[in-house]
């Protein structure tokens, strides 16, 4: 894809992190929905970039976003590069949402309208439920940065297998305005009035 992608994994659903944290007290200025801590309601695991024309070190969509993950507390375990090819952004993400300990895969690039960005053409057809309120947001959130072009992204998002997909543009504003504005708190588990942590042992229910 032009650009470049990232796909951040979380390693520990949050029910796991239940566990794994004790609850907090009522008077906690710390105590979620989810009786989770800042700083552990999730831990991110790998990010991976999508390019033709980069490599780690001219990677700076992904390393901005690596480095505001940690910022939020979570953890970045590792970050890959593939091609623009449809099938390998696909099969790569398809055994990430296969992992049991992985709550959530973000992307960076290949959301635009050129031959080359193939993104949505990838993920979507893995989606079971879309996040179409993202998209809505998201381009509120960008109209406000580049006007109207961000009528050329076709950012978007769904649930697959128990996993949350973020497909973000691959420019390093988009990636900030992306996480700082909106993936950021919905990943945050004292949001209010809701946030998405607290759904995560409930995405997989039938």
């Amino acid at each position: 894809m032009i650009g470049s992608a990232m796909k951040s994994l979380f390693k520990s659903s949050a029910s796991e992190l239940k566990k794994k944290f004790s609850k907090t007290s009522e008077d906690d200025e710390f105590a979620t929905p989810l009786g989770l801590r800042m700083g552990a309601a999730v831990d991110i695991d790998d990010l991976q970039t999508v390019s033709d024309s980069r490599d780690e070190s001219s990677d700076t969509s992904g390393a901005i976003l690596s480095a505001r993950v940690e910022e939020a507390g979570h953890i970045v375990a590792a970050r890959t590069l593939v091609t623009d090819d449809k099938e390998i952004i696909s099969a790569t993400v398809r055994t990430w949402i296969d992992a049991s300990d992985i709550d959530v895969v973000i992307s960076t690039g290949g959301t635009g309208l050129t031959g080359r960005d193939v993104t949505p053409e990838a993920l979507m057809p893995l989606f079971e439920k879309q996040i179409e309120g993202f998209a809505v947001v998201w381009h509120m959130v960008s109209y406000q940065s580049v006007g109207l072009s961000t009528l050329q992204s076709r950012a978007c998002a769904g649930v697959s297998n128990g996993t949350f997909i973020f497909c973000l543009p691959g420019s390093n504003g988009a990636c900030r305005d992306g996480w700082d504005k909106v993936i950021r708190w919905q990943l945050d588990s004292r949001h209010a009035p809701c946030n998405m942590v607290e759904l995560m042992p409930r995405l997989k229910e039938r």
